[in-house]
């Protein structure tokens, strides 16, 4: 069969998990409920942070930025998902594509960075508890969150705009269930080096470089707790950095596999896929907050109020 070559089509085809139709109402039924709690769990995070004074801290500030990266992730993959996962016609327009292609690659790539700057965070704060209210003022937070937004936007428009410049060949089928650069490499006829080069060198940076920062923070707080004279003081550091060491091997675990072997089978590729696009945004506004004494103490204060206000407006209408 003769192969054409051609600019990007109006739409693909997403084969999604069609190789196991079984399994595509029950993933429907998970990806829904995954999607909701997403939403509220992220979205309560973040307006949390904002009603109550004793939530706003730089970890919090990093944590709020997480909780908008997660719902990015979500709102760009998940209702594609879901309406492939339901539908007979698993296609996705081209200008959908594209958007499910940038908008990843910048949320991916800032999470990297926001991890390793998350974990800097946790090393002044054990490190050097005396100075950390000076080190880590509001405005070295924003700088750092922008160097970490920046950096992931700079990776999205060069990763994404040498996507769009390939020739595909003939079929327009992605064996995936959203749009991801490696798969949209696959199809494209003739010479894709300079994609390749920035794709590993993207992997390089984040996949490798940012875990490797947090490693290095996290030899330098283990070297400060195993220094401290009582037990109670190294627990409470431990039970600091417990919920971010949980999350960041949640994520870097699966994307390090994925993209630095290149050789990984299709289908385990999707699986890998579904559970940092789906499960993980679930998981990390659960890790942080389960385990989490000041946002417990952030709910009781808040719902104490309005059952305070409920109850004043029940004494005005009883009065009236």
């Amino acid at each position: 069969m003769e192969k054409e070559n051609m600019s990007f089509p109006n739409a693909f085809v997403l084969l999604g998990f069609s190789e196991f139709p079984w399994l595509e109402r029950p993933l429907f039924a998970v990806v829904l409920v995954s999607y909701i709690l997403t939403l509220v769990g992220n979205s309560s995070i973040i307006l949390l942070s904002l009603v109550d004074p004793r939530l706003q801290t730089p970890m919090y500030f990093f944590l709020d930025n997480l909780s908008l990266l997660d719902l990015g992730v979500t709102c760009t993959i998940v209702p594609q998902l879901l309406a492939n996962l339901w539908g007979v016609h698993k296609t996705i327009a081209a200008w959908k594509c594209t958007a499910q292609v940038y908008l990843f690659t910048w949320a991916a790539c800032t999470e990297c960075t926001l991890l390793a700057v998350m974990a800097i965070d946790h090393y002044v704060a054990i490190c050097r508890p005396l100075r950390y209210t000076l080190i880590m003022c509001p405005l070295v937070c924003v700088q750092m969150a922008a160097a970490c937004w920046s950096s992931g936007l700079a990776n999205a428009l060069l990763q994404t705009t040498l996507t769009l410049q390939l020739s595909l060949c003939g079929h327009h089928i992605l064996d995936h269930f959203f749009c991801e650069i490696p798969v949209l490499i696959k199809l494209a006829c003739g010479n894709t080096s300079a994609n390749d080069l920035a794709l590993a060198s993207g992997a390089m940076f984040f996949a490798l470089v940012a875990p490797l920062m947090v490693v290095i923070s996290y030899v330098l707080i283990a070297r400060a707790v195993l220094k401290l004279p009582s037990a109670e003081g190294r627990l409470k550091a431990l039970s600091t950095c417990s919920s971010h060491l949980l999350v960041v091997t949640m994520y870097f675990g699966p994307a390090m596999y994925m993209y630095l072997q290149a050789s990984a089978h299709s289908t385990q590729g999707k699986f890998l896929s579904f559970f940092y696009c789906v499960i993980t945004p679930v998981l990390n506004p659960l890790i942080y907050t389960l385990r989490n004494k000041d946002v417990k103490a952030a709910w009781k204060r808040i719902l104490q109020s309005h059952s305070r206000v409920k109850s004043l407006k029940s004494r005005c209408k009883i009065q009236n």
